[in-house]
C-alpha cells in the first residue's frame, strides 16, 4: 500500500510516496528527467518487501510544487530537497539513496555535502554524474588532448546533443508541446526497448518536461565552467548501464578520487530499460549493496560476467584482458587448462577478476555441464564470446572426412554448443545479454584452398544472423566478428590436407611468418569485440583486408568468385 504525504522544503511542497514497513531500513528513490516517482514502480515494489521505500516527485514535476523562477532549480536547492525528505521520513536513522538520470545529478549535490555520511548511509547512482566531477573530467581531457581523450570528448558531445538544444530559446519547450510528449511512448519503445505501461509515461509528462528544461539551464554551464571539489565518504555504488544512449561508461573514469568507497557494477540495459524492464536486477544490486553496508563490510565490486572460450591465448586472451580492464568478472576456458589459468591471473592483475576452466567446446554434453556450473558458481553471464577455433587448409577433394569432422566440431559445433547452452540461460533470465561469435573474413571470402575452414566460418556467420533474430525479443544481442589476418598462434597449430609431416611443418612456419609480418595484434580485435557488445553491431570486419573483402562480397561477389580459383592458403 502506498502512503502519500507532503514535505515542505524551504517553502516548496514536495509530494512524497511511501511503502513498506517504516521499521525497516529506509531507501529513498530519486527520479530523473522527464519522469516522476512512477518510473520506480517495479523497483519500489521489489524493495518494499524488506525496506521502507520512499519516493518523491522532484520540484517542478508530478504533484510537487513548481519553483517561481530558474534559481529555484539550482543544485543546492535540489540537494536540500533530498535532505528535507530524509529528515521527514527517517529522522532518527541514516537513509539509503538510489537515483537515476537527473535524480543522480542532484543527489550527488547532497552526497558530496560535508558530513553527508551522517545522514546518508549509502548512495546508488545510475546515468547521472556529479556535474562538478564532470567539469574536472572535461578539464583534464582538454589539458591533455591525447587521441583517446579527444575521442571521449567527441563521443560524449555527440551523445549529449540534446543539452545544447535545451539551451536554445523556445525550441525545446515547443518540441515537447507540439510533438515529443505525444510521441514519447514510441521513443521509449523504439530507442530504449521499453514497453509503455499504465501510469507511465505519466499524464503530466508535457508540463513536467517543459518545466524540467530549467534543470539544464540553471546548472549545466555554471557548474561545468567553475567546478567545485566535491568529495564524499558515503559508500557509493555506481551502476553502469552498458547500453546507455546518453551517458558513456568512460565518464566515470577517476571517480574513485572523489568517492573512495566506490563499488562498480554493470547492468545490461538502456538508459530507461534498466528501471522499466530490468527492475529486479537493479533491486537485487541495491539490496546487496545495502546489506553489505549495513554489515559494516565494503561491498565486493562485481562487474558484468563474461565467458570466453579458447581464451588461453590470442584473441581470446586479449578479449579477456580488455573486459577485465573494465572491471568485469571473466570466466576463461580453454582445452589447455594451464594457459587458461594464466589468462585468469592476468585478468585479476588488469582490474577485473578471472576464473579458469578446462573445456573441449566440441563436446556438447561437456559444454552443457560447463554452462550449468558457471550459472551455479557465478550466475548467468552477461556476455558470451565463442572464440575457440582451429585453422585448416585444403581443397574440397583433398580434405578427408576426418579433417572435415575436426574443423566442423570445433569451429561450428563449438559455437552451436555455446549459443545453445548459454543463450538458453540468457533468454530464460530475461535480463538481456550479448553473444559474440568469432567468424572470419573467410566467411564471405571464398577460396578453393580453404574449403572446410571457410564453410565452417560462413556457417557461424549465418548462425549468428538467425540467432540474432530469434533472441531479439529477449534483449539478447548477437554479433559475428570477422577478424582477418591476426598475429596469433592459430597459424602454428593449423593443419594442411594432403601433406607429409615435414611439409605441414614448413607450411605452418610460412603462414606464421606471413601473419607476423602483417602484425595486426589481437588486442585490436578485442577492442572491436567490446564495441560490438556495447553497440550491438551485427557483423564486424576488423582488418583492412577483412573490410575490403566484405565490401566486395556485397557489391562485387563475382570478382571474389574469380579470385577463389587462386591457390592461396
Amino acid at each position: 500500500m502506498i502512503r502519500r504525504r507532503t514535505v515542505d522544503s524551504a517553502g516548496l511542497p514536495l509530494a512524497v510516496f511511501e511503502q513498506g514497513d517504516p521499521a525497516h531500513p529506509t531507501v529513498i528513490l530519486v527520479h530523473g528527467y522527464p519522469d516522476t516517482h512512477v518510473v520506480w514502480d517495479d523497483i519500489a515494489e521489489d524493495l518494499a518487501v524488506d525496506h521502507h521505500v520512499v519516493r518523491y516527485d522532484v520540484r517542478g514535476a508530478g504533484e510537487s510544487g513548481v519553483p517561481a523562477n530558474r534559481d529555484g532549480y539550482r543544485l543546492e536547492r535540489l540537494g536540500a530537497d533530498l535532505f528535507a525528505v530524509a529528515d521527514a521520513v527517517s529522522p532518527d536513522a541514516p537513509v539509503h539513496v538510489v537515483a537515476h538520470d537527473w535524480g543522480s545529478v542532484q543527489s550527488w549535490e547532497a552526497v558530496t555535502e560535508p558530513g553527508a555520511e551522517q545522514r546518508l548511509a549509502s548512495y546508488t547512482t545510475m546515468s547521472g554524474p556529479c556535474l562538478d566531477h564532470l567539469g574536472f573530467w572535461m578539464r583534464k581531457r582538454f589539458r591533455r588532448p591525447t587521441p583517446r581523450h579527444l575521442r571521449q570528448l567527441l563521443v560524449q558531445g555527440a551523445h549529449s546533443w540534446y543539452i545544447t538544444a535545451f539551451h536554445l530559446p523556445l525550441l525545446a519547450p515547443a518540441t515537447w508541446k507540439l510533438w515529443l510528449a505525444k510521441s514519447w511512448p514510441r521513443v521509449l519503445r523504439d530507442l530504449e526497448a521499453v514497453n509503455p505501461r499504465p501510469g507511465h509515461p505519466q499524464a503530466t509528462l508535457k508540463q513536467d518536461a517543459v518545466r524540467g528544461i530549467e534543470l539544464y539551464r540553471a546548472n549545466m554551464r555554471p557548474t561545468i565552467r567553475s567546478p567545485r571539489e566535491r568529495y564524499t565518504e558515503v559508500p557509493v555504488q555506481l551502476l553502469t548501464l552498458s547500453r546507455d544512449h546518453y551517458v558513456n561508461e568512460f565518464l566515470s573514469e577517476g571517480l574513485e578520487h572523489w568517492a573512495p568507497r566506490l563499488t562498480r557494477r554493470t547492468v545490461n540495459g538502456t538508459h530507461w530499460s534498466a528501471l522499466l524492464e530490468h527492475g529486479p536486477v537493479v533491486a537485487a544490486h541495491v539490496r546487496s549493496f545495502i546489506g553489505s553496508v549495513a554489515a559494516g563490510s565494503e561491498p565486493e565490486a562485481t562487474g558484468e560476467l563474461v565467458v570466453i572460450t579458447g581464451a588461453g591465448s590470442g584473441i581470446g586472451r586479449a578479449t579477456a584482458l580488455a573486459f577485465a580492464a573494465e572491471g568485469a568478472r571473466v570466466v576463461v576456458c580453454d582445452l589447455d587448462l594451464e594457459s587458461a589459468v594464466r589468462t585468469a591471473e592476468l585478468c585479476s592483475l588488469s582490474g577485473g577478476t578471472g576464473y579458469a576452466y578446462q573445456l573441449d567446446v566440441s563436446d556438447g554434453a561437456a559444454f552443457d555441464a560447463f554452462a550449468q556450473q558457471i550459472a551455479a558458481e557465478h550466475g548467468v553471464p552477461d556476455v558470451l564470446v565463442n572464440n575457440a577455433g582451429i585453422g585448416h587448409s585444403g581443397t574440397f577433394l583433398q580434405t578427408t572426412e576426418k579433417e572435415w569432422q575436426r574443423v566442423l566440431d570445433v569451429n561450428l559445433w563449438g559455437v552451436i554448443h555455446g549459443c545453445r547452452a548459454f543463450g538458453t540461460l540468457m533468454a530464460e533470465r530475461g535480463h538481456g545479454g550479448h553473444i559474440v561469435n568469432l567468424a572470419s573474413a573467410a566467411a564471405y571470402l571464398p577460396s578453393k584452398a580453404l574449403a572446410a575452414y571457410a564453410t565452417s566460418k560462413a556457417a557461424v556467420r549465418m548462425l549468428s544472423d538467425c540467432l540474432r533474430a530469434e533472441l531479439a525479443s529477449s534483449g539478447v544481442g548477437v554479433s559475428a566478428i570477422c577478424p582477418g589476418l591476426i598475429n596469433t598462434n592459430i597459424t602454428r597449430t593449423s593443419t594442411f590436407s594432403a601433406t607429409t609431416a615435414d611439409e605441414q611443418a614448413a607450411k605452418q612456419a610460412r603462414a606464421a611468418k606471413l601473419y607476423a609480418r602483417r602484425n595486426f595484434p589481437p588486442e585490436k580485435v578485442a577492442t572491436e569485440i567490446l564495441k560490438a557488445v556495447r553497440t550491438g553491431k551485427a557483423v564486424v570486419p576488423v582488418t583492412a583486408e577483412a573490410k575490403g573483402a566484405y565490401f566486395l562480397s556485397r557489391f562485387a561477389p563475382g570478382l571474389l568468385r574469380l579470385a577463389a580459383r587462386l591457390n592461396v592458403t
